[in-house]
């Protein structure tokens, strides 16, 4: 009976692979997919004012917030800009389904049809894109004319912050593909150990919780940026000491404490990617600036999410061990 049983085990645990596997596969080619058709939709709609990029900065901050937030609708689409029925059919339009161009542009609306099929439709991709495009050339080519053309939009300078954020790593990097991370320190030839401490209490400078992961290295172990991002924050903090934060593509902030260094060549408004690198792990911290040594030297990692109205601390623990065991298995391979 045990033999039976350890086949017929064997048996389901292939089954089981056999169907796993191509899922997981066709997930992957199903995402390359919706990356190459969204890219395809940003550059058949850019113009001389407004390129690829800017479009696709405003449709990523939408799709950030949408993951977040329970009181904005998810938009199943390529596309998800979304836009208010007001903005789109006209404040005083009595018909807020209005797809009729002549009588939106009557009543003083901005959906405009982008596809040709005489209909102005706010859940149509190309439409969508066309009327943001639309709106965007309205005010001009440079940052600057940009910056309005969003503030006229979301009247919120964080916001602005962000998408400018993901327009500038876009430009820089020629693509939307940027979801890579990797593990903030070596995996190979430095020690470290870390363990989930979210949530610990912490006393010095009032009682307050751990917003992060402690991950404990040498002194001077180099400390590497988890994702591409740019360098918001870098200087001293009385909690963290010497640190830097770097925001990505997803809204998400990146904070790098206690470090012993910086590296020479990083400044605010750089650019950076997975692996470069950030500073040194250290004991900075808990004094005024200069202050060092009040603890093992470590790295202090957290990790803060933007939802177009306030930011929040998040464990970033499970993201590590995840990180962790994809930076290993690519430097194996």
């Amino acid at each position: 009976m045990g033999v039976i049983r350890k086949i017929f085990l064997s048996l389901s645990l292939a089954v089981a692979c056999s169907l796993f596997f191509p899922v997981f596969a066709n997930a992957n080619e199903n995402k390359e997919d919706v990356y190459k058709e969204r890219m395809d939709l940003y550059k058949s709609y850019e113009t001389p004012f407004v390129p690829w990029h800017r479009l696709a900065a405003i449709d990523q901050y939408e799709r950030n917030i949408q993951e977040v937030r329970k009181d904005i609708p998810k938009r199943e689409s390529v596309i998800a800009i979304q836009f208010s029925h007001e903005f789109w059919a006209g404040e005083f339009n009595p018909n807020i389904e209005d797809t009729a161009p002549f009588t939106i542009q009557y009543f003083g609306g901005n959906g405009l049809d982008g596809n040709g099929d005489g209909k102005a439709d706010r859940n149509d991709d190309q439409d969508i894109l066309f009327t943001m495009a639309s709106y965007l050339n309205k005010f001009g080519p440079s940052e600057e004319d940009f910056k309005t053309a969003l503030w006229e939009y979301y009247k919120d300078e964080k916001i602005i912050n962000q998408i400018m954020t993901i327009d500038k790593l876009y430009k820089h990097f020629n693509t939307i593909r940027l979801d890579k991370h990797i593990f903030p320190i070596p995996v190979r030839g430095y020690n470290y150990s870390y363990k989930g401490t979210w949530g610990a209490s912490r006393g010095w400078g009032g009682r307050r919780i751990h917003e992060g992961t402690d991950i404990f290295a040498g002194y001077g172990t180099p400390v590497l940026s988890t994702s591409y991002g740019v360098v918001e924050v870098m200087g001293w903090n009385q909690f963290g000491g010497w640190r830097v934060g770097i925001r990505d593509n997803h809204n998400t902030y990146h904070y790098y404490a206690h470090l012993a260094y910086f590296n020479k060549g990083l400044k605010v408004g750089d650019i950076v990617e997975p692996g470069t690198v950030l500073g040194g792990v250290g004991s900075s911290g808990y004094g005024k600036e200069g202050t060092s040594g009040k603890f093992p030297p470590h790295l202090h990692y957290g990790m803060y999410k933007f939802n177009g109205r306030t930011e929040w601390a998040f464990d970033p623990y499970p993201h590590l061990l995840q990180w962790e065991k994809q930076t290993k298995k690519q430097q194996k391979s």
